[in-house]
């Protein structure tokens, strides 16, 4: 007749294995965000306020608060190619 505590051996093995498995995901996110919380439901407003945020520091997450963009902005917009390749074909 088996004892009833012979089940707790393999559940704290699966419950350990959820446990590992949720804190490494969890940290591969908040390493993947530089230690923010992960976005949901981004909307086109949200993804054009991180391509500007990717431009003005290099990172998808990184903001900064000088009103004056630094020169390096003027040259990497993709609406300058987008004006020459509607120019071209126009």
């Amino acid at each position: 007749m088996p004892v009833p505590f012979e089940s707790f051996v393999p559940f704290a093995i699966i419950s350990g294995m959820f446990l590992a498995t949720a804190t490494g995901i969890r940290y591969a996110q908040t390493k993947r965000n530089e230690g923010k919380a992960v976005r949901y439901s981004l909307d086109d407003w949200d993804r054009k306020m991180m391509v500007r945020d990717k431009q003005l520091t290099g990172t998808m997450r990184g903001q900064v608060d000088n009103p004056i963009a630094p020169p390096e902005f003027k040259v990497n917009s993709s609406w300058k190619v987008y004006e020459s390749l509607r120019n071209d074909f126009a």
